[in-house]
């Protein structure tokens, strides 16, 4: 519905095509014979019909009537007349109706605004009701209203909405701040407030829309993003698309502001230097930061390792934010991940690809390097456009170099016979542009190009002639033959530029061609009143250089011209004659002007640089409108320069909250990484561990009833922390699928393989616990097996024990936590023995992020009442025959998700609950079992990007015989 409200509307479009659509549409009956006649009269009786529908006193015809009123919108049509019997409706207590109501007031309160004024005091109390998109779409609309006088009644609706339960509201609040600044100026303040508080909401779903507030109010105010740059990056990979698109553009302003280049020579990565996050660096670091001449921020690396997932985004705008991102912020030899995933959207559609490859053509110039083993990509097709052909030869000829020179010529020898006459013209430019560049190829291109002066196609005749002309004057003391030889085809050339250029040669070189440049002039000064303005001045200049270097043979037609040239029509030619007379000719009048005539016209000149058109486009963001446009556009930002000192990095510490911090004593007989020892126990408890600590690798299925009557009395003890039922913290479903992790081959014996065992992480409540199994499929012992290196670094893994030996053919299974922050995003690490090291990666089903939940039917019913609208996902599903009874949808929806059974008193229905590990969502599934297979699945929570993933997955497990 929200897509309709914003849809792009025409006015009434006339005309008997458009009148005869609307009949139809309301009287499908209407006789041919009086279709002439009712063309206008039936649209009038059209919405003469919904005006009585929407009068009427029957909520159905209402509800019809809205829905296609809605319709209308969404094809572009003009329905504002019927505003007045919309608005009667918006005090409505059905919801559906109501929903429709809104979204038609949203696209004409602004047109209509008295009427919408009357209405005002609805939609002030719409802000109260319960229903969240009700209370959205009110403010929606009243935001919509462009009148001064109601301002503080917005700016109280923002602050009110800015604090709602409902994120989706918060979420419209962020909106409604953009339009309120535009209306009022004068409230920025207030706003800047508002703002303030939306930036530490943390939910995704308000993220990009209060960045998109932040960026049209107050873009200067970099000290608001301070406190909340850390969870912007953490929350990046799941917030809606365009709100990354938005939020990645401000982090590059913003990081540019804080950190120092990365682009020194010899700057070093320090990849682990996440201590700095917690805690200030110790002696040591100092002693090594002093030693070395870079050391990345870690907030930066943060930004670099968070934004490089979303290069899989199937959004290319968000694709082509994280390229630009890393262009100007990342290390020079961390650029070129970008590469493959900016040729991969080189399949879309055309104006994707004419962005994408303006942005490449401007990488290409600077590093060649990152798109030459892709350079097939960039060969031209046949069904191109233009305007992508150009742009495709640009990036070839950026990439040219001594090694790919011959196959690109080949490339370029198709190109110039192409039919599309612009093509071939810009092709001939980007030859010329090769031989400039890459001197052992400039004999090859130069002949190839006077080749081409005998074409039969005037345009690349001419652009031939231009290209060859920049070229010879490079090095003319090599080419008088080449000269000779366009002085023979002068005649056959008839395009203007094309003659001019040539004349322009004979000129600037007439004393290396002593023979043939008089007979040139001799025979332009027969066709002289006949030729284009451009080519009168360049014979003109002929003449006086010949006059000054041959004037025993061409006094005479000099004359000739000159008097020709007085006459002329165009005052440009008659001010250039008269001027050439007074600098050539000696006289009275000339004076001392006449002695430097050879110094003025026969100068050398310098040779033309032939530079790509993208050559300084770097001074513009990647991927903006004035890249693009290759001009300042009305609201661009400028990237500022890297500052030579990094400002305090200390402004961007928050309090860093640790819910399970009393716990770690009583699970202190698990040996800990290093680097994880100051933030789990203090030195006592080190101690106590040392003491305690078993020699080889502990077994969770050893200990695991005693773990689990551990849990019991710690779950007691926190007074219900994970909100989580004793009754359902074992897994209701036994089987449990177990994935690769490591293949024996790959690690050299040593294999992994890992599940998740669905009981709750003893290590700390947000994490998922899983268990992996370690092998060696070896014939010798494998030493001090361990997790190395984690990616992200700033990943929250409680790593297993280290085994100091694993003999041939023998197995372990240790226990690890992780958390995973409620996303299915994979856990990368590397798993290590004493010689190797393997990169190996974790991905959850999205349903392993889920903590059973017990709940009556009636609380069951309280919950999903809280979560509608935005946070309901469903869809109508077919089962397979062997799944509609009650015991076969219990075992497969418990195989897909760790919740737990709700009890119902309806056979046909389902209910399933649990709560999200991490964050402690709530997750409501049920499931209501139509006629024959059909059923429909309804997902209630609030992370819906988890819901939509689960609804998959049941969907498909269901359906599965």
């Amino acid at each position: 519905m929200r897509n309709m409200s914003t849809a792009v509307l025409y006015n009434d479009q006339g005309g008997a095509e458009a009148a005869v659509e609307a009949g139809q549409e309301s009287t499908p009956t209407t006789s041919s014979s009086g279709a002439a006649f009712g063309l206008f009269s039936t649209d009038f009786k059209k919405n003469e019909d919904l005006k009585e529908m929407l009068e009427s006193n029957k909520e159905s015809l209402k509800l019809e009537a809205m829905k296609r009123v809605v319709g209308l919108i969404a094809k572009g049509k003009n329905s504002s007349e019927l505003f007045p019997a919309v608005v009667k409706n918006v005090a409505s207590k059905n919801i559906e109706l109501k929903k429709l109501v809104y979204v038609y007031l949203v696209r004409y309160a602004e047109e209509q605004q008295d009427l919408a004024l009357l209405s005002i005091s609805t939609f002030q109390r719409a802000l109260k009701d319960p229903n969240q998109f009700i209370r959205a779409s009110a403010l929606r609309v009243l935001s919509s209203i462009r009148v001064p006088i109601i301002v503080p009644i917005m700016m109280l609706a923002i602050k009110e909405a800015a604090a709602d339960l409902s994120p989706y509201v918060r979420k419209t609040s962020a909106h409604a701040i953009q339009k309120l600044y535009s209306l009022d100026p004068e409230q920025k303040e207030q706003l800047i407030e508002v703002i303030e508080k939306l930036l530490k909401d943390k939910s995704t779903l308000v993220a990009g829309s209060v960045v998109m507030a932040f960026e049209e109010v107050c873009p200067d105010r970099i000290d608001l993003i301070h406190k909340n740059y850390r969870k912007l990056c953490n929350l990046l990979v799941d917030v809606e698309e365009w709100g990354q698109v938005v939020i990645i553009s401000m982090l590059t302003r913003y990081a540019r502001t804080q950190f120092t280049s990365p682009w020194k020579e010899g700057a070093i990565f320090d990849e682990n230097n996440d201590k700095t996050f917690y805690e200030s660096d110790s002696e040591e670091k100092k002693e090594q930061t002093e030693a070395k001449p870079y050391i990345m921020d870690p907030d930066h690396r943060l930004l670099l390792r968070n934004t490089k997932p979303l290069l899989q985004s199937r959004n290319t705008a968000v694709v082509m934010s994280v390229a630009q991102l890393y262009w100007h912020l990342a290390p020079k030899h961390e650029v070129n991940i970008v590469t493959k995933s900016l040729v991969r959207l080189l399949r879309s559609h055309r104006e994707v690809q004419y962005i994408v490859l303006q942005n490449i053509a401007t990488m290409s110039i600077q590093r060649k390097g990152m798109f030459e083993p892709y350079m097939k990509s960039f060969y031209v097709r046949s069904t191109d456009a233009t305007h992508i052909k150009t742009l495709k030869l640009e990036i070839l000829t950026n990439l040219a170099n001594e090694a790919n020179i011959s196959t690109i010529l080949r490339e370029f020898q198709t190109y110039v016979k192409s039919q599309d006459k612009a093509f071939a013209a810009a092709t001939i430019q980007a030859i010329g542009r090769c031989a400039t560049n890459i001197s052992e190829v400039t004999d090859t291109c130069l002949n190839g190009l006077v080749l081409l002066l005998s074409n039969r196609d005037e345009t690349v005749v001419a652009e031939s002639v231009v290209v060859i002309k920049k070229l010879l004057q490079t090095q003319p003391t090599q080419h008088s033959e080449i000269i000779k030889h366009m002085a023979k085809l002068f005649d056959n050339i008839t395009v203007p530029m094309a003659r001019a250029s040539i004349l322009w040669l004979m000129g600037e070189y007439c004393e290396r061609v002593p023979k043939i440049a008089p007979d040139v002039l001799r025979k332009m000064a027969k066709t002289f009143t006949a030729e284009e303005d451009i080519v009168k001045l360049q014979t003109v200049n002929l003449a006086a250089k010949l006059y000054l270097t041959n004037s025993k043979q061409t006094k005479l037609l000099t004359q000739y011209i000159l008097n020709l040239g007085k006459y002329d029509q165009n005052y440009d030619i008659r001010d250039r004659t008269r001027f050439i007379r007074q600098l050539i000719v000696p006289n009275e009048k000339s004076g001392a002007l006449n002695k430097y005539a050879r110094r003025i016209l026969l100068a050398p000149k310098p040779a033309p640089v032939l530079e790509s058109a993208f050559k300084d486009r770097d001074r513009f963001q990647l991927g903006t409108l004035s890249h693009s446009l290759n001009v300042k556009a009305a609201g661009y930002q400028e990237l500022s320069d890297w500052p030579a000192v990094a400002p305090d990095q200390s402004v961007r510490n928050v309090e860093v909250i640790e819910p399970v911090k009393e716990w770690a004593p009583l699970v202190g007989k698990t040996k800990k990484s290093k680097s994880e020892d100051k933030f789990y126990s203090d030195d006592e408890d080190e101690k106590e561990e040392e003491g305690s600590e078993s020699s080889g690798s502990e077994d969770s299925s050893s200990s695991s009833s005693s773990d689990e009557g551990l849990f019991l009395s710690l779950f007691r003890d926190c007074g219900g922390l994970f909100r989580v039922s004793l009754q359902v913290t074992t897994p209701s479903f036994g089987p449990v699928k177990t994935y690769e992790l490591l293949h024996h081959m790959t690690g050299k014996g040593l294999s992994a393989k890992y599940h998740f065992p669905r009981q709750p992480c003893l290590y700390q409540p947000s994490m998922v616990a899983v268990q992996v199994i370690l092998t060696n499929s070896s014939d010798h012992s494998l030493e001090e097996i361990h997790i190395g290196d984690r990616s992200p670094a700033s990943l929250n893994i409680h790593c297993f024990n280290t085994i100091e030996r694993l003999e041939p053919e023998a197995s372990v299974t240790v226990s690890m936590g992780i958390d995973f922050s409620d996303s299915t995003q994979a856990a990368n690490f590397q798993l290590c023995t004493k010689e190797d090291q393997f990169s190996v990666s974790i991905q959850p089903a999205v349903g392993e992020l889920l903590m059973p939940s017990t709940m009556t039917e009636e609380d069951f019913s309280k919950e999903q009442g809280k979560l509608l609208g935005m946070n309901e996902t469903s869809a109508t599903i077919t089962m397979a025959t062997a799944n509609t009874s009650s015991q076969a949808i219990g075992k497969q929806v418990l195989s897909v998700a760790n919740v737990g059974v709700v009890s119902s008193s309806q056979n046909n229905v389902h209910r399933f609950a649990g709560r999200t590990v991490s964050s402690g969502a709530v997750v409501l599934v049920s499931l209501e079992q139509k006629e024959s297979c059909a059923a429909l699945l309804t997902i209630n929570t609030e992370k819906s990007v988890m819901a939509s993933m689960l609804l998959r997955d049941l969907k498909q497990a269901l359906a599965q015989a």
